[in-house]
């Protein structure tokens, strides 16, 4: 699984299908005036991700022409609980056996059939935008850090997180439905915990299923991540897990020493191992807040967003990147490296050994990791200079054995909608960080006239992680700090000021009256889809078992009556689930007696967050399996007659032939 870097967390099943949701917006005159924002229930954007789906699209013909580079922004909800295998790069593809095509095609086709459906129901509407606050579902996970920020600029705001989630709604003009809602809130997507092992969309996939279901009718809801890089939604705080109860050192979140016992403990903690309640308490605490906000624009106390839509993108080399600090000295960013608070995690998910966060300088820690650190790549004494005060880790922009360990190009993308910016970020930007950025944005952008009227302020919404996955972006103080963040920045301490800088210079490509000089595309990062390393073992073939088919009950209802509140489950002899993903199918469905017609229609699929679809393997050397279906029946279910249904695919022995199948269990009454 990708998200805690733990290679043996394993995936066993799905909680809840993922989905890529897509959000095109087109200025009315100019066809080609567009923007297609994408929010992926993954860790973040990718490299090749994106390359792929830029290429799917350019195969799909000229109505598809439109939608480049340029226009195309692809963002993770940042959920630490989808599947791994997938990224460009070979630091994350480490602690997930490498690189997986299944796993990564799946991720562009759902994403190009999500930009197909949009471009599709493409019509005429309005948009309008909103603020709303949410005050119970995030944290700053590292407030030592953020205390490092200067007082006066941290007195011009209430909280040491954002609070406010912007939300943008779509109307259609025709018929006046409304249609999506895209929004943007800074909370980490690790309610589940390192523990887990089922799929899930984590806190943002739960809150965007939660309100499609409520406003049903094909309505589309993207919860996109914002200056997400020091926040948790392990609200109740951090806590030694070692028998004293005690909180975590609230300099370097040791316990006794160490880092492994410290976690954040989210809102059901001590009812909900894995995480499950309290992601999915995060996750309607942004529904219910999103939901008001909706309603709110609806009657009639909205700002309608109008003028033209403009967007660009370039890559920029970040490993010796020299400008102007605001300070008027010339500096430069780094090759990138980590360092050794980077290992020690965060409370959201702890390291191991014997790191910890804050440690800068002199590194404390084991001589044992300095000579790991020096095997891997060791840096020059420039490189050294260029992150201090970071200890560096691991050199992964200048180690390029077998290829490269992490990007030193990266996307430099904004998106304009009339007076609404978008900044597309590459990384997790901290709190102050995304409110630094924001502000440069807003006040550039008022000599390039990006307002949609004089005295039209220009809003700035940031989301990410983006198009690349490029880890953190700290300030300069929390940088000088040391802890998880500030070890996570990859291109040394200016990295924050590069993009700021970046950004700001290149605001004039989205007015209305273009440079004169086209946009330097930059230079273009390496793809490693077909050169990626994998030790992940193909399915073989599927075993039947010695006295059971491929599909049959091995355990069924155990009672014929329940009540909402209860489980039910079946177990079934199974086959591998990677025979067939599934894609826009099932692995699950509860079916209801239709009493008129007496027929079993789908009452609830894998989609559905109390459908829990679970895979087993039983004996390797026999290849065989089994698969347990649980229904954690709703306290509102609907009375009636139900059964559990189980679609698989076995991969026959000898011929390797897949043959579809489907295990039904027995009718059970929920009263």
């Amino acid at each position: 699984m990708m998200g805690y870097a733990d290679p043996k967390q394993l995936g066993t099943g799905l909680r809840q299908r993922l989905y890529s949701r897509a959000f095109i917006v087109g200025e009315i005159g100019e066809p080609a005036q567009r923007i297609a924002y994408l929010v992926l229930d993954t860790q973040s954007g990718d490299t090749a991700v994106r390359h792929g789906i830029l290429r799917r699209l350019k195969s799909l013909g000229p109505e598809y022409a439109m939608y480049t580079k340029d226009n195309v922004a692809i963002t993770g909800t940042h959920s630490h609980s989808g599947p791994g295998a997938w990224l460009n790069y070979l630091l994350p593809q480490v602690t997930s056996k490498g690189f997986n095509k299944q796993s990564y095609e799946a991720i562009v086709e759902g994403a190009v059939a999500s930009i197909q459906a949009a471009h599709r129901s493409l019509a005429r509407g309005r948009l309008s935008v909103g603020t709303i606050e949410i005050l119970d579902a995030n944290i700053n996970r590292s407030p030592f850090a953020y205390l490092a920020n200067p007082a006066e600029e941290r007195k011009r705001y209430k909280y040491d997180v954002d609070k406010d989630m912007t939300l943008l709604r779509f109307k259609r003009s025709f018929d006046g439905k409304i249609i999506g809602a895209l929004n943007w809130f800074p909370v980490h997507g690790t309610s589940m915990l390192g523990n887990n092992t089922l799929i899930t969309g984590d806190n943002k996939g739960v809150a965007a299923y939660l309100l499609e279901r409520e406003m049903g009718n094909g309505f589309v809801a993207g919860f996109s991540q914002a200056n997400v890089g020091d926040t948790s939604p392990n609200v109740l705080g951090a806590y030694c897990e070692d028998g004293s109860g005690e909180q975590c050192d609230f300099q370097t979140s040791l316990c006794g020493g160490r880092n492994e016992p410290c976690h954040g403990r989210g809102p059901f903690f001590g009812l909900d191992d894995g995480g499950t309640k309290s992601c999915f308490e995060i996750g309607k605490r942004q529904f219910e807040r999103a939901k008001r906000l909706l309603d709110k624009l609806s009657s009639g106390k909205s700002k309608t967003i109008s003028g033209p839509v403009r967007s660009f993108h370039t890559f920029a080399n970040m490993s010796n990147f020299q400008f102007p600090h605001p300070n008027g000295s010339i500096v430069q960013t780094c090759p990138a490296a980590l360092g050794y608070s980077f290992a020690a995690g965060t409370t959201d998910g702890p390291g191991a050994f014997d790191f910890k966060q804050n440690n800068s300088g002199n590194p404390d820690a084991s001589p044992v990791w300095a000579a790991v650190s020096r095997f891997i790549h060791n840096p020059s004494d420039e490189q050294r200079a260029c992150h201090a005060p970071k200890p560096i880790l691991l050199d992964v922009g200048e180690t390029t054995s077998p290829y490269l360990w992490t990007p030193n190009v990266v996307d430099i993308q904004l998106m304009r909608i009339g007076p609404l910016l978008i900044i597309v970020a590459p990384g997790e930007a901290t709190t102050m960080s995304g409110r630094r950025w924001k502000a440069a944005l807003a006040e550039a952008g008022k000599d390039v006239g990006l307002g949609a009227t004089s005295d039209e302020e220009l809003m700035v919404v940031l989301g990410g992680p983006a198009n690349t996955y490029a880890h953190y972006i700290a300030t300069e103080e929390e940088y000088a700090v040391q802890r998880y963040e500030g070890a996570s920045t990859l291109y040394g301490q200016y990295t924050l000021n590069a993009y700021i800088h970046i950004t700001t210079n290149l605001l004039q490509y989205l007015s209305t009256s273009s440079p004169d000089v086209p946009l330097d595309p930059g230079p273009s990062p390496p793809i490693h889809v077909n050169n990626s390393l994998s030790f992940i073992t193909p399915v073989v073939f599927d075993g039947r078992g010695l006295a059971h088919s491929i599909g049959d009950v091995l355990e069924d209802v155990g009672t014929r009556m329940y009540q909402g509140g209860e489980s039910v489950l079946v177990r079934f002899q199974g086959a591998n689930p990677r025979n067939d993903l599934r894609l826009g199918g099932t692995y699950a469905a509860v079916k209801k007696l239709d009493e008129v017609q007496k027929r079993f229609v789908t009452y609830l699929t894998d989609a559905d967050w109390e459908l829990v679809f679970e895979w087993r393997r039983v004996n390797s050397v026999a290849a065989t399996s089994e698969v347990t279906i649980t229904w954690e029946i709703p306290e509102d279910v609907e009375p009636g007659s139900y059964r559990l249904e189980y679609y698989g695919t076995k991969k026959n022995f000898g011929s390797g032939k897949l043959e579809e199948f489907v295990g039904v269990s027995g009718i059970f009454d929920v009263v």
